[in-house]
């Protein structure tokens, strides 16, 4: 924190107003101007909305928003889980093989 109660340059803090994480670039007319993580478009918030993280709150934040890029950049939706008591009659007991064979085992 700045003498003036504000967040240092380039510090990672939590809007708890939005409840979105970004990188204070610029402090100007009462208000903390902060860009995402990944970058894009900034905001401004009041002072009294910021939080800054601490060491494991900021690599938790930056996981999160690597977690979230690369989802995108790949366009990998959750892939559901077969329940194995509604697997069709057929399907029982047969085993990893005859499941790849059909081409429907989503863990394949």
């Amino acid at each position: 924190m700045t003498e003036q109660g504000l967040p240092a340059l380039g510090a990672t803090v939590r809007d708890t107003g939005r409840d979105r994480v970004g990188v204070v670039t610029g402090a100007e007319r009462g208000y903390v101007w902060l860009r995402p993580l990944g970058g894009g478009r900034q905001w401004a918030v009041e002072p009294a909305r910021v939080k800054v993280l601490s060491t494991a709150e900021v690599l938790s934040a930056q996981l999160a928003e690597v977690n979230a890029r690369s989802r995108q950049e790949l366009g990998v939706a959750p892939v559901p889980v077969p329940d194995p008591v509604a697997e069709p009659e057929s399907a029982a007991g047969e085993g990893r093989q005859a499941w790849a064979d059909r081409g429907d085992n989503p863990m394949l």
